[in-house]
């Protein structure tokens, strides 16, 4: 069974409720593929003892490579509890990537709330099923 495959972000104000989020859910994101922007993955693997792969960091081009990744299919899922009242200098990235979120219809969780509903959806247990019935769309040329 393929693992699903989810990115973890967050915006330095976010980080350590991030990290409680998956500290409590630990048991169930063990089972998946882990990457991370890189001050938000290395909080995971030294706090929660759990493997990520490392992105850059999101002001250095981290938030640009999650949407990469998102346009390329290998995002399965986004956590990124960002700060809406705390201005970015990557601000540009961070709505290019919340917009391909959306448009390769990728569930994204930008709180803890909707971020609880996501990881204890009943379609999780199902994740793979779930995803071929739900293909991603196409993008016109």
């Amino acid at each position: 069974m393929k693992k699903i495959r989810i990115v973890l972000v967050a915006h330095d104000s976010k980080k350590k409720s991030l990290a409680e989020w998956v500290a409590y859910n630990k048991e169930i994101i063990k089972n998946f593929e882990i990457w991370a922007t890189e001050s938000t993955g290395k909080i995971i693997v030294e706090e929660i003892k759990l493997p990520v792969n490392l992105l850059l960091s999101g002001p250095l081009g981290g938030d640009a490579q999650v949407g990469a990744m998102t346009a390329e299919g290998r995002v399965d899922m986004i956590i990124f509890f960002w700060d809406p009242l705390t201005p970015q200098p990557h601000d540009v990235d961070v709505k290019a990537l919340l917009r391909l979120a959306v448009l390769y219809d990728v569930p994204i969780a930008c709180n803890r709330s909707t971020a609880d509903f996501l990881i204890s959806s009943s379609l999780l247990r199902d994740w793979e099923r779930y995803i071929d019935e739900h293909k991603r769309p196409e993008i016109p040329k």
